[in-house]
């Protein structure tokens, strides 16, 4: 029995959000993205309860409009066909889902006993003129995200497999759940979600209480506080049945239609899908709230929930929308009264990960060593330089190492063959490691129709195909010998370039950072690199420079292994190769560099020393460094943020050998 709608305490921006997709299924559905524990998946069951019914035939499986039945629906063809009130369809679906489950597949019931080939509807038919609601939707696997992006752009779910090749309609609501520190959607996914709510836990503590005390109450005698919020549940229905025959009569005034081409223009909105989501949205506001004229009010509140996740020209743009320039461009509307300032967003407590020491604070190494050596400077923070496109410069060196046994390997972001992923074909086999039922019954039966007596010559093997991805390690030092200024601006530049490629890529990142008396784990391996981005921008550098101990947990991270084994690792190395901080326990910082450098070798992680010296006078301590980790290694004569990343990305692109 899922939580009432009714019943949820605040979040009026993400009711209202899911509100307006019921009312009009055109919008193209809603992301709500937040952490973790902020009723995000409670209030998306709960709708289900208030949709308005569809009329539809009975037995139907591809939830046919009545008059509009697929070519391939036997329940709408019959002649006897009526029509009744069902529940709007809700389908979840699950992130491992095989495409066979939600394309359809080929009915084995059909043909064995008809000797004809049907079609065994999937998730996308059972969500036809409902809603199809995706938990955690930026994990789900690039090959589903394909299909929904193919049936979001035509309306229709086509199956061209087994000897099939048929198209049924699939209009559905897509709403989709997401937590921002496991990753981002992909561009082009992002933007067939009409509207996006961020959802943050309440900071008031009496609506804080209430919430609490309404989920105990639930969890206590649901039957009972499903049968208190009875009534409100009703009113919801109701005003979403009053909204959706209020509509086709809801008119926007010419001056305001234009104002909507303004904002998309003057907020950098590339697709025209905003302007018409927009304009969408603007008309079911108003007819949410009973009107038939839409507002000034109406069209700045759309522009919040349409416009925030499509106007980010970069990955690691701030989100959300200026509210200075909505207020200045409003104003600008004919005739229509200025809406009133919104109210000041509540404030959320930053990431842990993303808040590094303050800037100007020492490590407990320089309070307790009030005699640190002169030359290593106080920390501070340094902004990041930018890093410009440009010709990838040559990388000089030994071979790239082996991957690990089990590793991925192949140009990075290729499409190879893999246990999981993308269902392409199936091949006979007779020892098959993943069956391929249809294939092996479909050669069973045109063999030997009459018996389908099943052999293991008839025996068929799934072949996949997936994207490999990157493991991006980097060890970045930002001791005190790093801190001139130039040089620390270009390092975080070509970090945060190379997050903007890993961010592109969908790549796992993992950042080690080292200064003071420790080296310290940034960011666990994770795809939020914009977490990463966030920690680098105000990570402050200087004391002195424990090279030893960084190289030690680089070592432990990937021996560890704890990332998936589809994933090429790569070890980017960002130092001079100067060490004055031994492990615990004491011993020579150098020694101890050069011992955890051999025993990183045997690892075989293709990895790339970056020489950050551009000293007149050089050591060569990062090319010693780079010998015995069998690494390749780039001195940069020109250092800036740009070389540093092309050199990054150059190799992060070689095929693995």
């Amino acid at each position: 029995m899922n939580y009432p709608f009714a019943a949820l305490v605040g979040q009026d921006a993400l009711k209202q959000a899911l509100l307006l997709c019921a009312v009009n299924p055109t919008l193209g559905g809603v992301l709500l993205r937040g952490d973790k524990g902020t009723a995000k998946t409670t209030a998306v069951r709960g709708l289900a309860a208030v949709l308005p019914p569809i009329l539809a035939v009975p037995g139907c499986p591809f939830n046919c409009e009545p008059g509009q039945p697929a070519d391939l629906c036997p329940a709408c063809h019959r002649p006897d066909a009526g029509t009744q009130e069902v529940a709007a369809p809700f389908v979840n679906l699950p992130l491992g889902a095989t495409e066979d489950r939600v394309l359809g597949s080929l009915d084995l019931e059909g043909l064995l006993a008809d000797r004809q080939k049907k079609l065994q509807p999937g998730l996308l038919a059972a969500a036809h003129r409902g809603v199809l609601y995706i938990d955690e939707v930026n994990l789900l696997p690039d090959h589903l995200v394909d299909v929904l992006l193919d049936a979001a752009a035509t309306g229709r779910s086509t199956v061209q497999r087994e000897g099939l090749a048929v198209s049924h309609p699939a209009q559905f609501t897509l709403i989709g759940t997401m937590n921002p520190e496991e990753g981002n959607l992909r561009p082009q996914f992002l933007d067939r979600f009409g509207l996006l709510v961020d959802v943050a836990a309440p900071r008031d503590v009496a609506e804080r209480t209430e919430v609490v005390r309404r989920r105990i109450a639930f969890e206590r005698d649901p039957v009972a506080f499903q049968t208190q919020w009875q009534p409100a549940q009703a009113a919801v229905r109701q005003q979403l049945r009053a909204a959706r025959q209020l509509l086709p009569s809801v008119q926007l005034p010419e001056g305001l239609l234009t104002l909507i081409s303004q904002l998309c223009t003057e907020l950098g909105v590339a697709s025209l899908r905003a302007d018409i989501v927009l304009y969408k949205t603007a008309l079911t506001l108003a007819a949410l709230a009973g009107r038939t004229t839409v507002t000034a009010a109406d069209v700045r509140r759309a522009a919040e929930l349409a416009l925030a996740h499509r106007r980010r020209a970069q990955p690691f743009d701030s989100p959300g929308l200026p509210a200075e320039a909505l207020d200045e461009l409003l104003q600008q509307a004919p005739d229509t009264p200025a809406p009133p300032p919104p109210p000041a967003p509540a404030s959320t407590p930053a990431s842990p990960s993303a808040t590094p020491s303050a800037p100007g604070k020492a490590a407990p190494a320089e309070e307790a060593s009030p005699g640190a050596p002169p030359e290593v400077a106080p920390e501070q923070v340094i902004a990041a330089g930018r890093a410009a496109p440009t010709r990838p410069l040559a990388v000089e060196a030994a071979p790239p190492a082996l991957p690990p046994p089990g590793r991925a390997t192949g140009p990075r972001g290729a499409s190879v063959a893999a246990a999981r992923g993308h269902y392409v074909r199936a091949v006979p086999d007779q020892s098959p490691s993943e069956l391929a039922l249809e294939a092996t019954v479909r050669q069973a039966v045109l063999r030997d129709p009459v018996t389908v007596h099943l052999t293991r010559d008839d025996l068929h093997q799934k072949v996949r195909r997936g994207k490999t991805g990157t493991f991006l390690l980097l060890v970045v030092d930002a001791s005190g010998s790093m801190s001139a200024h130039r040089r620390m601006e270009a390092v975080k530049g070509a970090v945060l370039g190379l997050l903007t490629e890993a961010y592109q890529q969908r790549d796992t990142v993992a950042v080690i950072a080292f200064r003071g008396i420790e080296a310290q784990v940034l960011l666990p391996p994770t795809r939020s690199v914009a977490v990463a981005e966030a920690a680098l921008r105000t990570l402050p550098t200087g004391g002195r420079t424990p090279l030893p101990h960084a190289l030690q947990l680089a070592a432990q991270l990937l021996a560890r292994a704890d990332y998936p084994a589809d994933l090429q690792p790569l070890l980017v190395l960002l130092s001079d190769g100067k060490a004055n901080v031994p492990l615990p326990g004491g011993g020579d910082a150098g020694q101890q560099t050069q011992q955890l450098a051999a025993q990183l070798r045997p690892l075989r992680i293709p990895t790339l020393v970056l020489d950050t010296d551009t000293g007149y006078l050089r050591l060569g301590k990062a090319a010693e460094l780079a010998a015995a980790l069998g690494a390749q290694y780039l001195p940069l004569d020109e250092l800036s943020a740009t070389s540093l990343t092309n050199a990054i990305l150059t190799i992060s692109s070689q095929p693995l050998t």
